[in-house]
Protein backbone atom coordinates (compact mmCIF):
# COMPACT_ATOMS: atom_id res chain seq x y z
CA UNK A 1 0.00 0.00 0.00
CA UNK A 2 2.68 2.44 0.77
CA UNK A 3 4.05 2.07 -3.09
CA UNK A 4 0.46 2.92 -4.53
CA UNK A 5 0.19 6.17 -1.76
CA UNK A 6 3.49 6.78 -3.56
CA UNK A 7 1.99 6.69 -6.87
CA UNK A 8 -0.70 8.48 -6.29
CA UNK A 9 1.35 11.44 -4.93
CA UNK A 10 0.29 13.55 -8.01
CA UNK A 11 -2.62 12.85 -9.89
CA UNK A 12 -3.35 14.39 -13.10
CA UNK A 13 -6.85 14.05 -14.15
CA UNK A 14 -7.17 14.87 -18.08
CA UNK A 15 -9.92 17.23 -19.66
CA UNK A 16 -9.98 18.28 -23.21
CA UNK A 17 -11.77 21.43 -22.68
CA UNK A 18 -8.56 22.92 -20.09
CA UNK A 19 -5.84 22.47 -22.67
CA UNK A 20 -6.42 25.50 -24.32
CA UNK A 21 -5.70 24.64 -28.26
CA UNK A 22 -3.15 21.73 -27.34
CA UNK A 23 -2.50 18.71 -28.11
CA UNK A 24 -3.56 15.98 -24.89
CA UNK A 25 -0.43 14.16 -25.31
CA UNK A 26 1.90 17.56 -25.26
CA UNK A 27 0.25 18.76 -21.73
CA UNK A 28 0.65 15.01 -20.48
CA UNK A 29 4.15 14.74 -21.42
CA UNK A 30 4.87 17.86 -19.74
CA UNK A 31 3.21 17.17 -16.56
CA UNK A 32 4.64 13.83 -16.44
CA UNK A 33 8.30 15.27 -16.84
CA UNK A 34 7.22 17.57 -13.68
CA UNK A 35 6.59 15.17 -11.17
CA UNK A 36 2.86 13.85 -11.89
CA UNK A 37 2.87 10.14 -10.66
CA UNK A 38 -0.26 8.93 -12.09
CA UNK A 39 -2.49 10.20 -15.09
CA UNK A 40 -6.34 9.40 -15.44
CA UNK A 41 -7.97 9.55 -18.91
CA UNK A 42 -11.22 11.26 -18.35
CA UNK A 43 -13.36 10.92 -21.68
CA UNK A 44 -16.59 11.20 -21.23
CA UNK A 45 -17.43 12.46 -25.27
CA UNK A 46 -15.76 10.45 -27.19
CA UNK A 47 -17.08 6.61 -29.01
CA UNK A 48 -15.58 3.98 -27.83
CA UNK A 49 -13.39 3.28 -30.49
CA UNK A 50 -11.53 6.51 -29.99
CA UNK A 51 -11.70 6.48 -26.50
CA UNK A 52 -9.51 3.02 -26.80
CA UNK A 53 -7.06 4.72 -29.31
CA UNK A 54 -6.42 8.01 -26.77
CA UNK A 55 -5.99 5.16 -24.31
CA UNK A 56 -3.39 3.17 -26.25
CA UNK A 57 -1.32 6.51 -27.50
CA UNK A 58 -1.58 8.37 -23.74
CA UNK A 59 -0.59 4.48 -22.33
CA UNK A 60 2.68 4.07 -25.03
CA UNK A 61 3.35 8.07 -23.82
CA UNK A 62 3.65 7.07 -20.41
CA UNK A 63 5.52 3.80 -20.38
CA UNK A 64 9.29 5.16 -20.68
CA UNK A 65 8.07 7.41 -17.65
CA UNK A 66 7.27 3.93 -15.61
CA UNK A 67 3.98 6.37 -15.20
CA UNK A 68 0.61 3.90 -14.35
CA UNK A 69 -2.58 5.20 -16.71
CA UNK A 70 -5.97 5.14 -15.35
CA UNK A 71 -9.20 4.99 -17.50
CA UNK A 72 -12.34 6.84 -15.81
CA UNK A 73 -15.49 5.11 -15.25
CA UNK A 74 -14.61 2.28 -18.94
CA UNK A 75 -13.30 -1.11 -17.12
CA UNK A 76 -13.56 -2.27 -21.01
CA UNK A 77 -11.43 0.70 -22.12
CA UNK A 78 -9.06 -0.05 -19.92
CA UNK A 79 -8.77 -4.03 -20.88
CA UNK A 80 -8.80 -2.97 -23.87
CA UNK A 81 -5.28 -0.63 -23.44
CA UNK A 82 -3.91 -2.57 -20.35
CA UNK A 83 -4.76 0.06 -18.25
CA UNK A 84 -2.82 -0.04 -14.56
CA UNK A 85 -5.98 1.18 -13.12
CA UNK A 86 -9.69 2.22 -13.23
CA UNK A 87 -11.32 4.49 -11.38
CA UNK A 88 -15.02 4.43 -10.98
CA UNK A 89 -17.84 6.67 -9.42
CA UNK A 90 -20.81 5.74 -7.51
CA UNK A 91 -23.19 4.98 -10.38
CA UNK A 92 -20.62 3.38 -12.59
CA UNK A 93 -19.98 -0.13 -12.75
CA UNK A 94 -20.21 -2.32 -9.04
CA UNK A 95 -16.57 -2.36 -7.74
CA UNK A 96 -17.14 -6.24 -6.78
CA UNK A 97 -17.41 -6.73 -11.02
CA UNK A 98 -15.15 -4.63 -12.18
CA UNK A 99 -12.46 -6.26 -9.65
CA UNK A 100 -13.72 -9.82 -11.24
CA UNK A 101 -12.99 -8.65 -15.10
CA UNK A 102 -9.68 -6.94 -14.11
CA UNK A 103 -8.39 -9.36 -12.12
CA UNK A 104 -6.08 -8.57 -8.92
CA UNK A 105 -3.03 -6.28 -11.29
CA UNK A 106 -5.25 -3.86 -12.05
CA UNK A 107 -5.88 -1.01 -8.62
CA UNK A 108 -9.53 0.83 -8.53
CA UNK A 109 -10.13 3.53 -6.89
CA UNK A 110 -13.68 4.38 -5.94
CA UNK A 111 -15.52 7.81 -5.69
CA UNK A 112 -16.91 8.82 -2.31
CA UNK A 113 -18.91 11.90 -1.66
CA UNK A 114 -20.91 11.32 1.42
CA UNK A 115 -19.89 9.56 4.60
CA UNK A 116 -22.01 6.40 3.84
CA UNK A 117 -20.15 6.45 0.24
CA UNK A 118 -17.00 5.63 3.08
CA UNK A 119 -18.56 2.78 4.67
CA UNK A 120 -20.03 1.40 2.18
CA UNK A 121 -16.39 1.36 0.18
CA UNK A 122 -13.91 -0.03 3.28
CA UNK A 123 -15.92 -3.23 2.74
CA UNK A 124 -15.24 -3.54 -1.10
CA UNK A 125 -12.12 -4.60 -3.11
CA UNK A 126 -10.87 -1.28 -4.01
CA UNK A 127 -7.54 0.02 -3.07
CA UNK A 128 -7.66 3.72 -2.70
CA UNK A 129 -10.41 6.42 -2.42
CA UNK A 130 -11.45 9.61 -4.59
CA UNK A 131 -12.64 12.23 -1.49
CA UNK A 132 -14.74 14.61 -4.38
CA UNK A 133 -14.97 17.03 -4.32
CA UNK A 134 -13.33 19.10 -1.95
CA UNK A 135 -13.80 22.43 -3.07
CA UNK A 136 -16.28 23.48 -5.44
CA UNK A 137 -15.08 22.84 -8.98
CA UNK A 138 -15.88 24.24 -12.22
CA UNK A 139 -14.60 21.21 -14.04
CA UNK A 140 -17.22 18.58 -12.95
CA UNK A 141 -20.58 20.42 -12.10
CA UNK A 142 -22.89 17.01 -11.08
CA UNK A 143 -21.52 16.65 -7.96
CA UNK A 144 -22.41 16.70 -4.33
CA UNK A 145 -21.52 19.55 -1.87
CA UNK A 146 -17.82 20.14 -0.73
CA UNK A 147 -16.27 17.96 1.73
CA UNK A 148 -13.98 20.43 3.03
CA UNK A 149 -11.20 19.76 5.46
CA UNK A 150 -12.90 19.32 7.95
CA UNK A 151 -14.62 16.57 5.66
CA UNK A 152 -11.42 14.88 4.49
CA UNK A 153 -10.30 15.01 8.33
CA UNK A 154 -13.75 12.79 8.33
CA UNK A 155 -12.77 9.99 6.08
CA UNK A 156 -9.13 9.67 7.37
CA UNK A 157 -10.41 8.69 10.37
CA UNK A 158 -12.81 6.23 8.95
CA UNK A 159 -10.44 4.29 6.58
CA UNK A 160 -6.94 3.21 6.14
CA UNK A 161 -6.91 3.20 2.68
CA UNK A 162 -5.12 5.97 0.20
CA UNK A 163 -7.16 8.98 -0.25
CA UNK A 164 -6.80 11.44 -3.28
CA UNK A 165 -8.34 14.44 -3.20
CA UNK A 166 -10.20 16.42 -5.72
CA UNK A 167 -12.42 19.34 -6.51
CA UNK A 168 -11.01 22.69 -6.93
CA UNK A 169 -7.35 22.13 -5.76
CA UNK A 170 -4.55 24.39 -6.75
CA UNK A 171 -1.21 25.28 -5.31
CA UNK A 172 -3.38 27.62 -2.89
CA UNK A 173 -5.29 24.94 -1.20
CA UNK A 174 -2.38 21.83 -1.81
CA UNK A 175 -0.82 22.00 1.32
CA UNK A 176 -4.06 22.46 3.79
CA UNK A 177 -5.63 19.10 1.93
CA UNK A 178 -2.29 17.28 2.71
CA UNK A 179 -2.19 18.52 6.03
CA UNK A 180 -5.86 17.29 6.14
CA UNK A 181 -5.12 13.83 5.20
CA UNK A 182 -4.53 13.14 1.71
CA UNK A 183 -2.29 10.95 0.24
CA UNK A 184 -2.50 12.29 -2.94
CA UNK A 185 -3.79 15.55 -4.89
CA UNK A 186 -5.88 14.97 -8.10
CA UNK A 187 -5.51 17.82 -9.97
CA UNK A 188 -7.26 19.03 -13.57
CA UNK A 189 -7.52 22.49 -14.43
CA UNK A 190 -4.74 23.70 -12.08
CA UNK A 191 -2.07 21.63 -14.83
CA UNK A 192 -4.37 21.69 -17.78
CA UNK A 193 -4.75 24.39 -18.07
CA UNK A 194 -1.85 25.68 -16.69
CA UNK A 195 0.66 28.11 -18.68
CA UNK A 196 3.49 25.78 -18.74
CA UNK A 197 2.10 22.75 -17.70
CA UNK A 198 5.46 21.11 -16.11
CA UNK A 199 6.63 23.74 -13.76
CA UNK A 200 3.03 23.41 -12.56
CA UNK A 201 3.61 20.26 -12.19
CA UNK A 202 7.27 20.72 -10.29
CA UNK A 203 5.40 23.43 -8.14
CA UNK A 204 2.59 20.77 -6.85
CA UNK A 205 5.82 18.30 -6.21
CA UNK A 206 7.15 20.99 -3.75
CA UNK A 207 4.06 20.84 -1.77
CA UNK A 208 4.72 17.16 -0.87
CA UNK A 209 8.68 18.21 -0.13
CA UNK A 210 7.57 21.10 2.19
Amino acid sequence: MRALRQTLRLYLVTDQACLRGRRLTEVVLATVQGGVSCVQLREKQLSTRDFVAQAQAIKALLKPHGVPLVINDRVDVALACGAEGVHLGQSDMPVALARQMLGPEVFIGLSVETPGDVRQAVAQAVDYLGVSPIYPTPTKRDTAPPWGLEGLRQVRAMTDLPLVAIGGINLQTAADVLDSGADGLAVVSALCAADDPQAAARSFMQQFDS
